[in-house]
Formats: structure tokens, sequence, C-alpha cells
């Protein structure tokens, strides 16, 4: 190689003549010859200006020839560029040693190997292995069309070969009697040079077949890398294409969230004169699609991390909700019966809801309303608008005072403080709590309201439907009815019987052991009825016995039983085309509501306890400290674990691209999504 590189510079005529010999078959193409005959003879004046200008070229580009160069029209050879050779770079590149097939295979040896005269010697041995014969498949007395019959001349001509391989044919008598048969191989003598001569170009030939398989196996190489490359690109394309489809999606309910809001802001245009009487009219929020209105800040935080965390819970977190991304957020946890309120701008607690005398399990806010159900079997409706001037008037609120009266018994009144006069305990006081809905016999479990709305579920295996501008209880439906009158859920398939024994008794207490979580620990789950939401006349419930029931909310009958999870039933969501159920059994079912069968299934290692989704993603708590993420249009699986939480989630809420959760940590984390 180092002769080769030194050979332009030792001016030795044979080197240089024997080099270009070898290259000559390379470098002389049609396409080179032709670019090189078409070159005018031109003075070469024109490129030393150039070179000595303040343009200068490179190495690289001074060592390929013919080609043109940005230095005019004119094309430049490799003779123009022989004044500017580079001796010093030359002698001190590095010479890159040789891969794959160029390490086993030298170029001119390739060359030689793939020209169409390679095949030339197999087709000179063979024309030297052919003898004179009979025309095949004629015989004597009877002709080949079109071929003269040498029999009739009454001889056979007998041939052999001489030393300089020409053939030497002599006549024999043939007439009357029958020559033997000779082999075809014996009539022919090749001599010993023209065998040699054979065998080196037989040789020869292995060794060129065997560099064609090394050039063909080269190709495949390359061809499997090409498909390799194409492969990765197609799947590129492909997310590309998915993605797409997700904005899409993103679009489809930015339009509908528009839309809504111009109708809501023509309805508030109309209405501006009226005053609200008692409930005012709001829209549902977990029904509301399309972006929210942010801060600007907003945008600058990096996604999938938990920018805030509100501290202050001493038990795991039991439920929550909030009015808008940083807005005001209401928390509870299982020891507490005052349920905090945030202000998620400044992630501080601005005061509590007093009044339930239990742990309260279920919460629901829409703007400055707020519903919570309690362990103490009621409901109240709080008005958010009131909590601060609350929080500072009940600065006495944990002091518990006793009255000198007979029986020295102590009440606790709505807002927190107790007294000694039985007389005053449970009615309404001048604050945030607005009504006070009792009804049920066990605690609250599950509710949702909508407008004047309002359905709760509670452990006494009952449904109940109330007025909020009244309070009053209008409808109640028993869960234990509609599970011994249970109807067919998907087409052609009856519901299961009741998934744990005894549960059809009235007054059999509901207790069932939850899957392990992430952490090892795990709870006696006691919520019979998981959750509950409706749209219209149209009221969907998640139960203990793992059906999801499809009521009727103007008879109070239970129409549709969907059967299939195998565990109690503990969140769900429905829109206009599907259902959402998560359970114990460590799944997530998405139901079809117009044929009532499983749309898609999504299996998890723990038990599911919370979810929301909407068209192309659904966010789940499973039991692991992560929460979970499954894109609906690539169907992948994601997590939120970036300064998150560090014992298992629990709840979470999210509207667009905002995010919070409360695990068994007793920490409330908000995320960027």
């Amino acid at each position: 190689m180092s002769k080769t590189l030194l050979a332009p510079f030792a001016h030795k005529k044979a080197d240089s003549t024997r080099i270009l010999s070898d290259l000559a078959p390379v470098i002389m193409t049609p396409r080179m010859m032709h670019a090189a005959a078409t070159v005018t003879s031109r003075s070469r004046g024109g490129i030393n200006g150039v070179l000595n200008g303040s343009s200068r070229m490179d190495f690289a580009t001074l060592g390929r020839a013919p080609m043109r160069l940005t230095l005019g029209s004119r094309r430049v050879t490799s003779r123009d560029l022989q004044i500017v050779e580079a001796k010093e770079e030359l002698l001190s590149a590095e010479v890159p040693e040789p891969e794959g097939i160029a390490s086993d295979v030298s170029l001119l040896r390739g060359f030689n190997a793939t020209i169409p005269s390679s095949d030339r010697n197999r087709t000179r041995r063979r024309q030297v292995r052919n003898v004179d014969t009979r025309k095949v498949g004629s015989r004597q007395g009877l002709l080949t069309r079109g071929t003269p019959d040498e029999g009739e001349q009454g001889e056979e001509r007998r041939s052999t070969a001489g030393e300089d391989g020409a053939l030497v044919v002599g006549p024999g008598k043939t007439k009357g009697k029958r020559m033997p048969r000779e082999s075809l191989s014996t009539t022919k003598l090749l001599g010993k040079d023209e065998l040699s001569r054979q065998a080196q170009e037989i040789i020869r030939d292995r060794e060129n077949l065997h560099v064609r398989r090394s050039l063909i196996a080269s190709e495949i190489a390359e061809v499997e890398s090409k498909i390799v490359a194409l492969s990765e690109i197609r799947h590129r394309l492909e997310h590309d294409l998915l993605k797409t489809q997700e904005d899409e999606l993103e679009l489809d309910d930015e339009l509908e969230g528009v839309r809504e809001r111009l109708e809501f802001e023509e309805i508030s245009s109309k209405q501006q004169n009226a005053t609200s009487v008692r409930t005012p009219q709001v829209a549902p929020s977990r029904r509301r699609k399309g972006p929210v209105f942010l801060p600007s800040e907003h945008g600058e935080l990096p996604p999938a991390v938990a920018f805030m965390t509100l501290e202050g819970h001493m038990s795991p977190i039991t439920a929550l909700d909030f009015s808008e991304p940083y807005g005001l957020l209401v928390s509870s946890s299982q020891d507490d019966t005052q349920p905090r309120v945030w202000d998620l701008m400044t992630g501080s607690e601005i005061s509590r809801l007093r009044g339930h005398r239990g742990a309260v399990k279920c919460i629901q806010v829409e703007d400055n309303l707020c519903l919570t159900g309690s362990d103490d079997g009621s409901a109240r409706l709080w008005n958010l608008g009131a909590v601060e001037d609350d929080w500072e008037q009940a600065s006495l609120s944990d002091v518990a005072e006793e009255d000198g009266n007979q029986d020295g018994e102590l009440v606790e009144k709505p807002n927190g403080i107790r007294c000694s006069d039985s007389s005053q305990a449970g009615t309404d006081s001048d604050g945030p709590c607005l009504r006070r809905l009792e009804g049920h016999s066990k605690a609250v479990t599950a509710l949702y309201f909508e407008d004047d709305c309002l359905v709760t579920g509670a452990s006494d295996k009952t449904l109940r439907q109330w007025d909020l501008s009244t309070g009053q209880c209008v409808l109640t439906m028993d869960i234990l009815w509609a599970i011994s009158h249970s109807s067919i859920g998907a087409a052609g398939a009856s519901s299961p019987a009741p998934l744990f024994p005894g549960l059809a008794a009235a007054g059999a207490n509901f207790a069932v052991p939850t899957p392990p979580y992430a952490d090892g620990s795990w709870e006696m789950y006691q919520d019979f009825v998981g959750a509950v939401q409706f749209w219209g006349y149209a009221l969907v419930s998640g139960s203990g016995d793992g059906a999801v029931r499809m009521w009727d909310m103007r008879t109070g009958q239970a129409h549709r039983t969907l059967a299939g999870h195998t565990g109690p039933v503990t969140c769900l969501q429905f829109d206009e085309i599907h259902i959402a159920s998560g359970s114990l059994d460590k799944s997530i079912r998405i139901w079809d509501v117009r044929t009532g069968s499983t749309f898609e299934t999504i299996k998890y290692d723990h038990g599911v306890t919370c979810l929301q989704f909407d068209s192309r993603k659904v966010i789940a708590a499973t039991g692991e400290n992560g929460i979970k993420i499954y894109n609906r249009t690539t169907m992948q699986h994601s997590a939120l674990t970036t300064n998150g939480h560090t014992r298992p989630v629990q709840r979470l809420r999210y509207m667009d691209r905002y995010l919070v959760s409360g695990g068994r940590d007793a920490t409330v984390k908000v995320w960027t999504l």
C-alpha cells in the first residue's frame, strides 16, 4: 500500500505505468471517458488564479476527477489538478483499513471476476469438446426433415484428433457390416497443453466464482441493512401517522370545546340581568372537552413532572377534585372529617369544610360548588366562595367547650364547634354549607351531580336521586333488587351470579380484601358502590358484585347489566359511546354502550382504584407509585413518576394538560401532562 501511495512521486516510469494499467479498467469507464472527451482544451491559468485566491480547496476535493467544481462553467479534469497535488497531505494521511468484501477481494480482482468476458473460457472449452457426428435423433434410412443422410453414401467416417487438436476423418466400409458403437469421449484427443490450459482456466473460474459469491453476499448484507433502515423509516412514518390521528382527535375535542364555550357565553349574555335562585346552574367539568385556560407559565414547565406538592394530611388520600387548573382544590384523607381547601395558584391551604362526623369518601367540585359524601351517611353541598371567611371566623373550630348543663353531653355543631345543646345539633349555620342531604343508612361512597340533580351511592346498597334546589330525595334505586332481577347485558350473554356469597342478604356487611399494592400493603374494601355517573336520564353505576349497571332514571329500573369484571368496580366514566370501568380485578374495561360488549381490556399488575379517560388516553391509578397513562391511539403504556409519590396513588383528576393526584403517602401532587 505504501508503494502504491509513493509511486506517483518516485518519478519511475515503470511503476507509474504499472499503476495506471491496473487502474485503467476502473477509471476508464464509458461514462468517465465520455466526460473526458467533452472537456474543451482551455488554459489552466483560470484555476491557478482561483487557487491563489481566498477560497481554498481541501484535499478531498482535489482527489476527485473528473468533477465539476464551483469555479466556473467549465469542467475540471485531473490534468488540471496535477499542478496542485498535495504531496505532504498525501504522505501524512492515514490509509484506512479495508472493510467488508474489500478486505478479501481487491478492486481489480472483483472487476475481472464480474466482467462479461469472465465466462469466455468456459465457452471455449465447450467448443473444444464438441465432435462431429450425425444429427442427433436420425437413423440410417430415416431422414430428419431438411438434413442430408450421410448413410446414403455407404460409408462411415471415423474421426481422430491430431497433436494440434485438428480433427482427422477417415473413410470406413459400412456396407453390409455394422460397426460397433464407440464412445464420443474417445473419438477426440485434446493433448497435454490443452488440458493443462483448461485446468488453469477452471481454477481461475473457481476463484472468480468465489469472488462473485463474496460480492453477492456483500450485496445481500447491504440489502438487509437497507431493509432495516427502511423498516426504521416505516416505523417512524407509522408513528407520525398515529400522531396525526391524535392531532385530529385533539382538534375535534377543541372544536367541541369552542362550540360549548360559544353556547355558554351566548346563554350568559342573555341571562346576565337575571338573578340566580338557590343553586346556580353550572356545566359539568367531567364532560367538558377541549383545552382549558392555563397561565402562560404552565407551558414553560417540563411535561410529565410533578411541580407542586401539597402536604398537610396525616393519612392516605381518599378523595379529591378541583374547580379548574390553578383554581381551588378540595381533598380529604382517611382519618380526617374535615376536607381541606387549597389554592392551587400558591399551593397553600386556605380553609376546611367543617360539618361531617365521618371521613369523607367522595368529592365533586364544579366552579364554586362542592359536594361531599361521608361515612356519616350524609352528603353536603358547599359554597367554596365563602370558605375563606369561614376560615377566619372559625379559629376555635377544634376546641371542645363543655357548658354547665345537666347532662354534660358534648354535641358537635356542623361548623365543628361542640356545644351541649342537643337542639342545635345538625342545624346549618351561616357558613359555606348550603345543604345537608340525609337519607342513606350507611356511608355515602359515590356521588355525581349536574345542575340541580344529584345521584349518590352508599354502602346500604341503594342509589338515591336528589333535587338540590329543594334538598329532597326524589328517587331510590335498590341494587339488591337489580341483582335479583338482572337482565341480559351483551347479546346472548346473561350476567353472572353475585360475586360474593350472601351478598343479596339484606343488611349484610360488604368487605373484601384488596389485592396487595406495589408496596405490599392491603386493606379491607367496604365501598359497595364504587362510582356513579349520569347523562340526561341514563345512569351508570359500578358496584361490589363486579357489575356495571345502566339505569333509567325516569323509572328507577336497571335495564342492562354489563358483566365481565371479577372484582368490585371502584371507578367508572362514560361518554356518548364508551364506558370505562376499573376494578380490583386488576383491569380496566372499555364497553361499547350501543352493544353492551367489551370494546377493549387493559390489564395491570395491581387493582385499579381511579381512572379518567378521553378520546386519546386513559389515565389510571393502579396500586403503584406512578400514574399509568394508556395511549388509545398507539396502544402504548407510560407512567408519571418524576418527583412523584413515594407510596401507591389512589385518586387522580385531570383537565387538559393539568393533573392532580393523591396517594397513600398522604400527599397531593400537581402534574403537567
